[in-house]
């Protein structure tokens, strides 16, 4: 085994486990709750499917790629290898749908108390339910194409016109088929990621607004921590900026692994490494994200 095919190996066996462990200590925490009797919000809800989906990205992309930089590659026949991949690219699409409802729904429920945003913050959580499972749907939808053309390296010697994702490999298409699968998958990616840009910046907007009109009664305040207003936009921004970072990273790779058809060994495992980045931190962004995660819900 070649010395670069241990340290990848490492790495990705040292992301998975540590992501793993912060997703997982959110389910506990949640478990606790209900056997407590707390009362869990809307956006609670919307964490506990994004644990999930980031759980299905770290373990259908971090386990695969661990087997392969350490030469165990003879499970992956066609079967494992078409619900690994299509597993992957589902929990990362409900990862993206997930994280962009929160930031929706926590921008609704701090909005101004005016009729139009009040009658808006009443009709919200009863979407919640609704809103997920759409989530689902549509990415459940989107990728099975994934199912279709990927195939497990044991069979590639059949087959020929295949470009190699390392444990699988994926059948060629002309350019114009490929342009099209592109832009399918890209536009319900494009439109979270549009979304959750626009209600993080109104959060912040809304937050930076709220902590000007009270602004005396911080000037009273010898304290010299930040207002809670400034801490929460902070938290806000660490989140999108986080997020925003890794997924354009991603993105930018994804684009070269699919325009080349021999891509490299370090594209091949960086482009997975970043996939993984973000299911990998979210969770500990999320104790300073979401104040419900280690504060005080309510009593049934």
């Amino acid at each position: 085994m070649a010395s670069k095919d241990l340290a990848i190996g490492m790495i990705f066996l040292l992301q998975t486990t540590f992501g793993m462990l912060g997703n997982l200590s959110f389910f506990y925490h949640y478990i606790f709750l209900s056997f407590t009797g707390c009362r869990l919000r809307s956006t609670d809800l919307i964490v506990k499917h994004l644990l999930v989906a980031n759980s299905l990205v770290l373990l259908c992309k971090g386990i695969p790629q661990t087997m392969e930089a350490f030469d165990l590659k003879v499970v992956f026949n066609d079967f494992v290898c078409k619900v690994f991949f299509y597993l992957h690219r589902v929990g990362r699409g409900v990862s993206l749908g997930t994280t962009c409802l929160l930031s929706i729904f926590q921008a609704i429920m701090v909005s101004p108390r005016n009729a139009r945003w009040a009658e808006l913050k009443f009709k919200a959580p009863k979407y919640t339910v609704f809103s997920l499972f759409l989530c689902w749907i549509i990415y459940i939808a989107v990728n099975i194409i994934f199912l279709l053309h990927m195939y497990g390296r044991q069979n590639t010697k059949n087959i020929t016109n295949l470009k190699s994702f390392g444990y699988c490999a994926a059948t060629r298409h002309d350019k114009i088929s490929d342009s099209l699968y592109s832009m399918l998958l890209a536009v319900p990616d494009a439109l979270c990621l549009g979304l959750m840009l626009w209600a993080s910046g109104s959060l912040a907007y809304i937050l930076y607004r709220h902590k000007q009109r009270v602004q005396y009664i911080h000037r009273n305040n010898v304290s010299p921590r930040s207002s809670p207003e400034t801490r929460a936009a902070k938290n806000i921004l660490l989140l999108m900026s986080t997020f925003v970072t890794f997924y354009t990273l991603s993105f930018i790779f994804q684009i070269f692994l699919s325009v080349l058809n021999n891509p490299s060994w370090w594209l091949i495992n960086t482009t997975a490494l970043l996939a993984s980045c973000f299911p990998a931190l979210s969770p500990f962004v999320l104790m300073c994200r979401v104040p419900s995660v280690f504060g005080f819900h309510s009593a049934k």
